[in-house]
This record gives structure tokens, C-alpha cells and sequence, in this order.
């Protein structure tokens, strides 16, 4: 009777079951990115209306970010334990706590609070999108998929701004932005209830609970330093402050090592992000998070601040980039399904970021916008090529019961690198906006008022003259932020050139059957 392995056909799942099945998934997923980028272009109006600066303008992005980073670890332990279905629906109620808390805020401590809430509920969005798509589909079968996710995620991000634009030129105004998405994440609950119809087995799992907090703590504290070094208000880069927050994050991070090389279920696991394929994707997705969300978080600032666009109009002025993201990520998603291979677009997606940061680091207060939206066209069909088929490459090299881990760990680093980015660059946008500000306004005659120029994003009461020196400031100043960001982009590059290809698997490797099945996974999924 051993002769009958077809035990394992009866997982595979038709292409209508599977698109049936991830109808509610892709609902939510897109429900949370829509929520995440439609604060982008109703940034500027709400630092303006709440009295924020700069870097609170960063942080509101970095928050989230930075607690979509170390939850999103912890939650693909919690999808060993628990029903996958049911994680996902709490996400989303947490989402949904979050945009409102976020929607009511008078303050930026209150709305820096209800970011972390959205970042948390992202995390268990991120991880397990990735983790049920891992366990329904064959990785030979994943591109066509994950490009759909990928096309969703294009979408959400396209939309968000726009949709943000206009809702803050409306009557209703900025908290809008937050409340809108609302009726959206219940149609995706209802929708996953009737949809996502998956088999849970449950693994024994233990929540690193001194990792994520040694994580959090050390990462935050780190962040923080680059946010308000050298900031004439706060502290120098080389001070008593600089070294004791510099100190304490490096040591927190070395503990957080010395803590995953013994615990028995490390939140950062060492020996699958050792494995070259894993590593090397792992080093490209920081540092496609650090171009990613570094870049693209300072572009809808850009229209508004630096060329006097409404927020509506600089919804639109992002879809040349949107749309390559669109493009970039459904058509290699499609092509990597049709012929089996991955690489090339690793490659190419690496190479066009780098090209389209390039093209946005010549930018100014001046630049014709047809050139701006050819650049980041380029820049976003990069982004497109990269984000998905990374998880992809990771996903065919592990066991599948590894895969939640895997993909959450992609995605966590993703996320670093994200918040460390806009967190830096938001730094030296600022440092830079007011040294920039500070010599057009000496230039002028203008009185410069304690080193504050670039301080303030409110234009809107500035006198004139002030303002266009401002808005030349903040315009001139981008540029330094997509110049490092390619730098970084090329980090990207050379990770994926040394990646080793290899074949895509047909089968997806669930099943924990017997120890035969398990070791000839890679071998039989081959010639099938």
C-alpha cells in the first residue's frame, strides 16, 4: 500500500478554488495597504493642521513601519499556533481600532500611537498573506499569485494617495482618510469568512517574547538618535546623548543576538536566514525597504511642499509610478510562471531601481513634471520586479513548514529596512531643508530665526517670499534623499547577482507525512 503517494495530489487546488480562496485575503491586503498609503498625500495638510515638523513627519511613516517590522515575526509563530482565518480577521479588527484612534487624533503623540496600532495589525497582514499563499500554492505556481498580490499591492498604493488627495480637498477633511477605509475592512472580513477555506495544522511554536522586546528596543533606540541628532534643539551627532543612545542600541542589538543563538524558537531565525538564498534576499529587501519606503514617503511631499501642488494633484502626479509598479510586478509575476525563471527579473527590477532613483536624484524645485513622472515610472516598475518575486525566491528554497518563517523574516527585514530609511532620510531631508532654507533667506536679507528655518512644514501663513524660498528648499533637498536611496539600491543588486537560481518547485510540501516524502520533495516537484 505504499505504493499510493497520491495522497498528496487531493492538496492541490484548482486555479478557480485558489482565486476563490484568496478573494477575502487579497480584500484585507488590500484594505491595509490602501490604509497605509492614503495618509501620504494628506501628510503635509495634517502636520500642518496638528503642528507637526519634519521629523514628525517621518515618524508617522517610520511608527508604522518599525511595528509592522517586529510584529510581523511574532505573528507568523502565532499562524503556527492558532487558525490562520482567525488571525487574519483580528488583524483587520485591529486595523480598523487603529485608523479610527488615528482618524480622532488632536496631537502627534496620539496619532504616533494609533500608527503603531495600524503597524501592528500590518504585521499579522504581511505575514500571513504570505504564509497562506505558501501553503496553498506550489512555488512553480506562486509567481502568477504572488504577482496578483503584487498587482493588489500596486493598486492599494496607487489608490491610497489619490483617494487621500481628494478626500483632503474635500469638505470632509484629513481624518477622512482614516475613517474611509473602515466599511472597506469589513467587506474583506465578511469576504474572508465566506472565502478563505484552508486546512490549519497546528505546530508547536513558542513566542520569543525577550527577542521581540530586546528587537524593538534596540532598533527604536537607534532610530531615534539619527531622528533628532544634530539638531540644534536637541543634541549633536557627537555628544553624551549620541553616545549613550549609539551604545545602548548596539549593545541591546548584540544581547538580542546572543539571545536567538539559544532560545529554542528564536523570533529572527538564525539558521534559515544563514542559508545563501535567504541571506542574500534577506540583505536586498532591507535594502529595497530603505529605497522603497525611504524614497517614496518623501515624493507626495515633494509635489505638495517643494511645487505647490494640491493633495488631489499629487495623487496624480504618482501614478506614472504607481503604474510601473503595477506593471512590473503582474508581468514578471506571469512570466515567471510561464517559464520557470526568476533571476533575470531579480536583476532587471534591481537595475531599473537603481536607474529611476538616479533619474529622481536630478530633481528640483524647477524639474518639468513629465520628468518627474518618467523617472519614477522607472523607479516603481523596479519596485514591481523586486518586492514579490524576492518572497517567491525564499519560499522555493525552504521546507514549507518553514515557509511562514521564511516569508515573515523577508518581509520583517523589508520593514527595517523601511523604517530605518524613512527614519535617516527624514533626517537628512530636514538637516538638509534647513541649511538650504537658512542660506536662500541670507541670500534674500531675510532674517534667519535660530537655525529653525526648515523646521516647520506650515507654508500656508509664511509670507511670500519666505515661502517660495521654502518651497526651492524642500525641492532641492529631495534630491539628496533619492541620490541615497540609488546608493543604497545598488545593495540590492549585488545581493540578487549572487543569488543561485534554482527550479522552481510544483509541489507545495505541506504535508508533514513521512520522513521518505519529506526528503524528495525538491526531486519529485522537478519532473512533475
Amino acid at each position: 500500500m505504499s505504493s499510493q503517494p497520491p495522497a498528496a495530489p487531493p492538496v492541490a487546488m484548482t486555479h478557480r478554488q485558489i482565486m476563490e480562496a484568496l478573494t477575502g485575503l487579497l480584500a484585507a491586503f488590500f484594505t491595509a495597504i490602501l490604509s497605509s498609503t492614503i495618509v501620504a498625500n494628506a501628510l503635509p495638510t495634517i502636520m500642518s493642521d496638528l503642528h507637526g515638523t519634519q521629523t514628525d513627519f517621518a515618524w508617522v511613516i517610520t511608527a508604522a513601519l518599525l511595528a509592522n517590522a517586529v510584529t510581523t515575526p511574532i505573528w507568523g509563530k502565532l499562524a503556527d499556533l492558532f487558525n490562520k482565518k482567525i488571525l487574519v480577521q483580528l488583524s483587520i479588527v485591529i486595523f480598523v481600532a487603529g485608523s479610527v484612534m488615528a482618524g480622532l487624533s488632536e496631537t502627534i503623540p496620539l496619532l504616533l500611537t494609533a500608527r503603531v496600532i495600524q503597524g501592528v495589525a500590518m504585521g499579522g497582514l504581511t505575514a500571513l498573506a504570505q504564509a497562506i499563499i505558501g501553503t496553498m500554492i506550489p512555488p512553480r505556481d506562486r509567481g502568477k499569485y504572488s504577482g496578483y498580490m503584487g498587482g493588489v499591492m500596486a493598486v492599494g498604493t496607487a489608490g491610497g494617495p489619490l483617494l487621500g488627495g481628494f478626500i483632503v480637498d474635500s469638505p470632509l477633511g484629513w481624518r477622512w482618510t482614516f475613517f474611509v477605509c473602515v466599511p472597506l475592512a469589513v467587506i474583506a472580513l465578511i469576504l474572508l469568512q465566506l472565502t478563505l477555506k484552508i486546512q490549519h495544522v497546528r505546530r508547536p511554536a513558542k513566542i520569543d517574547w525577550l527577542g521581540s522586546i530586546l528587537l524593538t528596543s534596540g532598533v527604536s533606540l537607534l532610530l531615534i538618535w539619527v531622528s533628532f541628532a544634530g539638531n540644534p534643539a536637541y543634541y549633536d551627532w557627537v555628544s553624551w546623548q549620541s553616545a549613550a543612545m549609539v551604545g545602548g542600541g548596539l549593545v541591546l542589538l548584540a544581547l538580542l543576538v546572543l539571545v536567538e543563538s539559544k532560545v529554542e524558537q528564536p523570533i529572527i531565525p538564525l539558521k534559515i536566514i544563514s542559508e545563501r538564498t535567504t541571506a542574500l534576499a534577506i540583505l536586498a529587501s532591507v535594502a529595497v525597504g530603505i529605497a522603497m519606503f525611504g524614497s517614496t514617503t518623501f515624493l507626495g511631499q515633494y509635489f505638495q511642499v517643494a511645487r505647490g501642488a494640491t493633495p488631489t494633484e499629487a495623487g496624480l502626479l504618482t501614478l506614472p509610478m504607481i503604474a510601473g509598479n503595477l506593471t512590473g510586478s503582474v508581468v514578471s509575476g506571469l512570466l515567471i510562471s510561464r517559464t520557470g525563471k526568476w533571476k533575470v527579473y531579480l536583476i532587471g527590477g534591481s537595475v531599473l531601481l537603481i536607474g529611476g532613483l538616479g533619474l529622481a536624484g536630478t530633481m528640483d524645485h524647477t524639474t518639468e513634471l513629465w520628468q518627474a513622472g518618467l523617472f519614477t515610472a522607472v523607479l516603481g516598475v523596479g519596485l514591481g520586479m523586486l518586492m514579490q518575486n524576492l518572497v517567491l525566491a525564499v519560499q522555493n528554497t525552504v521546507r514549507a513548514s518553514d515557509i511562514g518563517t521564511a516569508s515573515a523574516s523577508v518581509a520583517f527585514f523589508r520593514s527595517v529596512g523601511g523604517a530605518i530609511g524613512v527614519a535617516v532620510l527624514g533626517a537628512v531631508l530636514s538637516n538638509r531643508v534647513t541649511q538650504l532654507a537658512t542660506e536662500g533667506l541670507a541670500a534674500a536679507g531675510l532674517p534667519v530665526t535660530g537655525g529653525s528655518a526648515g523646521a516647520s512644514m506650515d507654508l500656508v501663513d509664511m509670507p511670500a517670499p519666505v515661502r517660495e524660498i521654502m518651497r526651492a528648499a524642500y525641492g532641492d533637498a529631495t534630491a539628496e534623499v533619492f541620490l541615497i536611496s540609488a546608493a543604497v539600491a545598488v545593495v540590492a543588486l549585488i545581493s540578487v547577482l549572487f543569488i543561485k537560481e534554482r527550479p522552481l518547485r510544483r509541489t507545495v510540501d505541506i504535508q508533514p507525512a513521512s520522513d521518505a516524502e519529506r526528503a524528495t520533495p525538491e526531486l519529485t516537484s522537478v519532473g512533475s
